[in-house]
Parts: C-alpha cells; structure tokens; sequence
C-alpha cells in the first residue's frame, strides 16, 4: 500500500485525484492539504461522508507516514510545497504548473540528494504525453517549429506547464531556425511570442478553453501539425497522475515528464 498527501485536494483536478485514490486498491488518501477545508475530513469537504482523511493548511503538517506526496495546487504554493516534501524524504508527484527548468534543476538535486524521486509534468494525460514523445521525434528531423499554448481566460501564468515543458524540450534537440531574428522584426516584439529556451510559444486566453497544446512544424510547401486537447473535466490527468504515483517510489532524482515515465 502506497500512502498518498494530496495537495490541493479540493481544487478542479484535486477532487477528481481524491475520489480515484479513496477507491483505489493500492494506494491510500492519508492527508490532504486544501487552505479552506482545514480542519476538517476531507471526504466530509467533497460531500462524501467522512474518509477519515484529515485537512491540514500546511504542507509541513501534513507528511507524516507518507510515502508520496501529490502537488495540484497553485504555481504559486508548487515549488515550496514540493522542496518541503522532499526535505521529509518524501517522493513527489508535480502535476501543478509554474517551475520553470531552473526550478526543476533545484528540484532535482534536492531530490537525489534525499535519495527520493520526483516525476513532474506539464500534463499528465496519457494522450499529451505521447503527443510531446511524437513531437520530440520529429524535432530531431526538422528543422523549425512554433509553440501555440490555449487556456482558459482565467489562467493566470503563462505559457502553461504543458507548453513550457514541450518547448524545453523541444529545444534540448536543437534550437529552431528562425526566419527572421526578434531583434530584427518591424513591429512589435512581442508579437513573436515569449522565447523559452529558443523556442517561439503563444499563449492564447479565451473562454471555452481547458488546455490545447499545439506544436506546428514548417518545411517548404508542407506542414505538420501535432495538437492536444483536453475536455472539460479532469478526467484525462487522474490515469497518468495515478501511474506516477505507482511508479515513482522506484526512482531517485527528477523525471520530467510524464512522456519519459511512459517510454523509459
């Protein structure tokens, strides 16, 4: 039995992790971490009659006898919360968007050095995590390629986690060619988008949106497209979240992305 901290346990994705886990077979909801529930029993929280899984507002109260930490909760709690876990000699799963690769770099050696693994990802669907396997593929065969990164309106970092980790990535293969240098562009430079480790990435906020994550590549007279899209429920992270948990008490050090996980 693998015993769970679920961090961010009442938001979007949170809910959706917490009902998986409390029926799963394997692993057991053992705390949970939600600001505004704390106190109290997380399944009494999710309308769901007492769990026996107690609410605390702190990470650092929360660890005790875990063997696994879950991070969904905000780009802005993400990199503290998961430190702090790996300092109690705590694996960790990152599912929370907002470390850039610098981040991940401390992350990693924080990770080693505690003799814990840590598998972060931009996105934990099975289907974008192929989609960025496929993508890297064919960045070592062509020559350049934009980021395109839609979210909803309402997101408020940029690029997200899924795009971010796909542009680091792609870059690791090789820097794109650019048509024409940003420095040399009339009008403004903003335009072109954000450079993330050489690649061009665009975030687009608009109503209707969850997160697409679309990578184009160019050649003379011929494009190729990959693209992910992901519905309006946290259905599709709850799999992939689930087999990292599973999978992550056997490593030490950072595996970044889930794409690697599944591949390795």
């Amino acid at each position: 039995m693998i015993n769970i901290c679920l961090a961010g346990a009442t938001g979007w994705t949170g809910v959706a992790l917490a009902h998986a886990i409390h029926e799963s077979s394997d692993l057991k909801l053992i705390s949970a971490v939600a600001r505004k529930s704390a106190g109290g029993d997380l399944g009494e929280a999710l309308g769901a009659g007492n769990w026996g899984v107690p609410v605390f507002a702190d990470i650092n109260d929360a660890l005790d006898g875990v063997d696994v930490m879950i991070e969904y909760t905000s780009h802005a709690t993400v990199k503290a919360n998961t430190l702090a876990a790996i300092a109690r000699g705590v694996h960790v799963i990152v599912g929370s968007s907002g470390l850039t690769g610098a981040d991940y770099d401390q992350v990693d050696e924080a990770a080693k050095k505690a003799g814990v693994g840590v598998v972060g990802s931009g996105n934990f669907a099975i289907t974008a995590a192929l989609a960025q396997a496929a993508a890297v593929m064919v960045a070592k065969h062509l020559p350049q390629w934009e980021v395109i990164d839609y979210a909803s309106f309402t997101k408020p970092d940029v690029p997200s986690g899924t795009a971010r980790e796909l542009a680091e990535k792609l870059s690791a293969v090789h820097r794109p060619a650019i048509g024409v240098e940003v420095a040399d562009i009339a009008g403004p430079k903003e335009a072109r988008g954000a450079d993330i480790d050489g690649t061009r990435v665009h975030s687009i906020r608009q109503p209707s949106f969850v997160v697409s994550t679309e990578v184009i590549f160019g050649l003379p007279e011929q494009r190729l497209s990959i693209r992910f899209d992901a519905g309006s429920s946290p259905a599709p992270y709850v799999d992939g979240t689930l087999l990292a948990a599973r999978a992550v008490i056997k490593q030490k050090g950072l595996i970044r992305g889930l794409d690697t996980l599944l591949l390795q």
